[in-house]
């Protein structure tokens, strides 16, 4: 099946560029299809050549010296795809000595695992290589490339392409299982001592069972049976390999703020709910409100710009707002409600605002289909259907 990607755009302009471009994120995002919908794209005048090293036919060609490979991958092609390339020994010297080299040769390269990019990309490829995140389907995309679902099909089974390619409950339901299983058979069994993967497992769960609230590695350490060093280590190992997203505090150091806590999303809903064992239509969901403030933060998470990050808001005493975007260090507060807006002004969001009165635009995301616009002090508060939630992330033109 035939997807259209947001960033398929953005990555086809790379095939001008020099640099080694590297598609990192975690599996079955669709690392593979974007490499290989570039290489049909390019124009005839453009030979490619395209290795999979997780194939053992193309994993074997890269046996021998680091000479032959070199000569190998300069003699491909005008463009090169590397699909994980971690299993590539030495990738970061042979992509600096292909920069470096007269070969002209444009080499993109993927990978599901940055704790293992990070080894082989540890002599510096500064101004050599451009990094691109590759991400689910946002619900954007997935309401252009399959127009007959709905905004619960995506808070019941996420948006990993594979799986949008399934028909039944059944089917969906069971691929989303499998890449869960795959994904801590290959990725996290090399790095978790065999005697801990229980723990881990049940660290995931934990997470996947309080997404979207205060997590702390001690909490989280009495209730594994782990410490609390070797709870922040499996963090880090999540983060490291694109499945969780850490989402951190926002504090003017002003009293009474939360300064250093976080928060945890999981990359993908239906793996979420996977975790959970819970894939029951929406209407039917306890955690609704958790299913769709993580869909805010997964679809605002993967259209940020360089000059914006996502943090949330709490003080000691409870006064929450969902997510703080900062562009360019100026906050905007989204609040987000499973039902509809709150009238007055969410209690959090006015907390937030009475703290930080200059603030001169805040959002209310909802079930409510209706936009409105309301103020409170100097603040312009509008509320949005939770699925517009991109447009709160404006673009200057030009």
């Amino acid at each position: 099946m035939h997807y259209i990607r947001n960033i398929f755009e953005k990555l086809y302009r790379e095939t001008a560029r020099k640099e080694v471009t590297i598609l990192l994120g975690p599996r079955q995002v669709g690392k593979t299809y974007l490499l290989k919908q570039l290489q049909s794209r390019l124009p005839k005048t453009r030979s490619s050549a395209f290795f999979n090293l997780e194939i053992p036919e193309d994993a074997r060609r890269f046996i021998g010296s680091r000479e032959e490979i070199f000569h190998l991958l300069t003699h491909a092609g005008d463009v090169v795809f590397i699909d994980e390339f971690h299993y590539l020994k030495n990738a970061s010297q042979l992509f600096k000595a292909i920069f470096d080299s007269e070969a002209g040769i444009k080499i993109f390269a993927s990978g599901s695992s940055s704790l293992q990019i990070h080894k082989h990309l540890k002599e510096s490829l500064a101004g050599r290589r451009r990094i691109i995140r590759v991400f689910p389907l946002s619900f954007k995309e997935l309401r252009v490339n399959l127009k007959n679902q709905t905004e619960d099909y995506y808070l019941r089974y996420g948006g990993l392409p594979g799986v949008t390619q399934e028909t039944s409950y059944e089917e969906r339901t069971n691929l989303l299982n499998d890449l869960l299983q795959t994904y801590l058979l290959k990725d996290v069994k090399s790095l978790i001592k065999e005697e801990n993967m229980q723990a881990f497992n049940l660290l995931l769960y934990l997470l996947a069972q309080n997404q979207g609230s205060l997590v702390s590695a001690n909490n989280l350490a009495n209730q594994i049976g782990l410490t609390p060093r070797s709870i922040q280590r499996y963090l880090d190992i999540l983060a490291g390999t694109y499945v969780l997203e850490t989402l951190p505090s926002y504090s003017r150091n002003l009293g009474n703020e939360l300064k250093k806590s976080k928060k945890y999303y999981l990359y993908d809903i239906g793996i979420r709910n996977a975790l959970v064992k819970n894939f029951d239509t929406i209407d039917k969901r306890d955690d609704k409100g958790c299913l769709i403030e993580t869909a805010v933060f997964l679809n605002l998470r993967l259209n940020l710009a360089p000059d914006e990050e996502l943090r949330f808001w709490r003080t000691r005493d409870g006064e929450e707002v969902d997510f703080i975007l900062l562009k360019n260090t100026k906050p905007v507060p989204i609040e987000v409600k499973s039902g509809a807006a709150e009238t007055p002004v969410p209690s959090g969001l006015a907390a937030f605002l009475r703290r930080y009165p200059k603030t001169p635009r805040a959002y209310i995301l909802s079930t409510s289909p209706a936009e409105t616009k309301t103020t409170c002090g100097q603040t312009e508060i509008i509320t949005k259907h939770w699925t517009k939630c991109e447009e709160i992330l404006e673009r200057p033109v030009g």
